[in-house]
């Protein structure tokens, strides 16, 4: 395993299956994957499903994730179905299994984009995101730690961050598989992972785990640069719901929504920073 694959993928493809990198690992385990890298490889089994039924003139629309079951740092295959198929849309099942076992599922619908109607309809007055300033972030194209901006402004600094202002994140996407590029789809639906941390970010850490991943789209994103900011939070009795918009550098193009478990005997306690591997 070299060094570029660490830096630039979640897996590596070999002949038991893709075989995780260290970048896939967990803040919570160190056996564990975190949510990203599954989340991607899921996302990437869709696509390729719906790209192989000659479908390319869809566009993902709707895609929601159960992470059920801790995904472990071992040999995964992930898989997609078509569910139905119709002119304007097609609905597709998708799972990841690891030793035979399902650890994660995904349903996703890809609709078929046309014109907007002419009507006007309301949308939000609130003031929308936008990314850090381009001259304080890395090229376009290069790998780099995610930024957030919470109480304290844009910053790369983990230890900023940890406070119970309003959270925002601005990440560019790492490649799926080492050696493939990383889609604008992959790219959003594994990014959206991070959801949890805008919204379960708090003056103590990360205190809740976030069991699902629901993400709502009008559009692909521009490119692999995307970012999430917390638009509301409720919790109770241990249970927390969380949603962010996704925006990119040309506004905002849907919303990412969350279901979290308290898991304060594990709480990832970032105040002072965390290793620079570019993933949370």
């Amino acid at each position: 395993m070299n060094e570029n694959a660490f830096q630039f993928a979640w897996f590596e493809q070999s002949p038991d299956g893709l075989v995780p990198l260290p970048l896939a690992q967990s803040l919570w385990r160190a056996d564990q994957m975190h949510g990203v890298a599954v989340s991607g490889l899921l996302a990437r089994a869709l696509e390729q499903t719906v790209g192989a039924a000659g479908r390319g003139d869809l566009v993902p629309a709707r895609y929601h994730v159960d992470l059920f079951r801790p995904a472990r740092m071992i040999a995964t295959t992930a898989s997609a179905r078509i569910v139905r198929e119709g002119p304007r849309l097609v609905l597709l099942d998708a799972v990841v299994e690891q030793e035979g076992e399902i650890v994660a599922r995904a349903g996703a619908t890809f609709l078929a984009p046309s014109a907007d109607p002419a009507g006007e309809v309301w949308s939000s007055p609130a003031e929308r995101p936008t990314p850090p300033p381009a001259d304080r972030l890395p090229e376009p194209g290069q790998h780099h730690v995610p930024w957030f901006a919470s109480a304290a402004p844009w910053s790369d600094d983990f230890g900023d961050h940890q406070n119970d202002g309003r959270h925002q994140t601005w990440q560019t996407a790492v490649p799926i598989v080492h050696g493939e590029v990383c889609s604008p789809f992959q790219a959003v639906a594994s990014i959206a992972d991070a959801t949890s941390m805008v919204t379960n970010w708090g003056s103590g850490g990360v205190e809740h785990i976030n069991t699902d991943i629901d993400l709502a789209l009008c559009r692909l994103p521009d490119s692999d640069r995307l970012g999430l900011r917390a638009t509301d939070r409720v919790a109770a009795n241990g249970i927390a719901v969380g949603t962010a918009e996704v925006f990119d550098a040309t506004g905002v193009l849907g919303t990412a929504t969350v279901t979290s478990l308290a898991n304060t005997r594990r709480t990832v306690d970032l105040s002072a920073g965390v290793e620079q591997r570019g993933a949370v």
